[in-house]
């Protein structure tokens, strides 16, 4: 039992790193996008203004929703093996 809450800590931990440089990385390429996208449309209004507005509409995208698999995945994975290896 002390085992599996030490696999369970340590890959909480990891998966919390990896979700964290996942979402930062996700983030960065949609800035990126966004500037890219506000310097094709004509330079409209304020470049600042653009992109926190773009970024405003990524928050509640489905890609940075589905960020969130970082923990489901793995936790989801170790759950069924438990269950084969000890039910079947």
């Amino acid at each position: 039992m002390a085992a599996l809450a030490r696999l369970l800590i340590i890959g909480f931990v990891l998966c919390t790193v990896f979700y964290f440089a996942l979402s930062y990385f996700a983030r960065t390429q949609q800035r990126a996008k966004l500037r890219d996208s506000w310097e094709k449309a004509g330079r409209p209004g304020d470049r600042e203004t653009y992109v926190n507005d773009g970024l405003t509409e990524y928050q509640g995208s489905l890609r940075r929703k589905l960020i969130l698999g970082v923990y489901i995945v793995p936790f989801s994975l170790i759950a069924v093996i438990i269950y084969f290896v000890n039910f079947q």
